[in-house]
């Protein structure tokens, strides 16, 4: 989610948490209360950071998981998307992608421009 959707979708982030520690995954960190933030990337000369809505560690591996649904502004969602993907390539990590019933279109057909292969979890 980017940052003007985390704000209305909090009750999506906490669903998704618990289908986590249900799955098995440890050391959970998130953009809400009770838990610590993932880590954050910053770009130089700007005010711009990004972060994952999830981060979470399952069998010795990092997993980042960004939600997605359908958004005003879908090019900061794709912006996103292509740099976690290039990060989680670069550092050995796994990006997954979590959605909604009624986004889960949306997601498939931005991940398929992005020419990103990736399966989403619906939740």
């Amino acid at each position: 989610m980017i940052a003007l959707d985390n704000l209305n979708n909090k009750e999506i982030l906490k669903d998704s948490i618990t289908y986590l520690e249900k799955s098995g995954f440890k050391n959970i960190k998130a953009q809400i209360t009770g838990y610590d933030s993932p880590k954050s990337y910053h770009k130089i000369g700007s005010d711009i950071s990004m972060s994952p809505d999830i981060e979470a560690e399952h069998n010795g591996k990092t997993h980042y998981f960004e939600i997605s649904l359908k958004s005003e502004q879908p090019q900061l969602l794709k912006n996103k998307l292509k740099f976690l993907a290039s990060i989680t390539k670069m550092k050995d990590y796994r990006l997954k992608v979590i959605t909604k019933r009624g986004h889960f279109k949306y997601t498939q057909d931005m991940l398929a421009d992005l020419h990103l292969d990736k399966h989403p979890i619906q939740l």
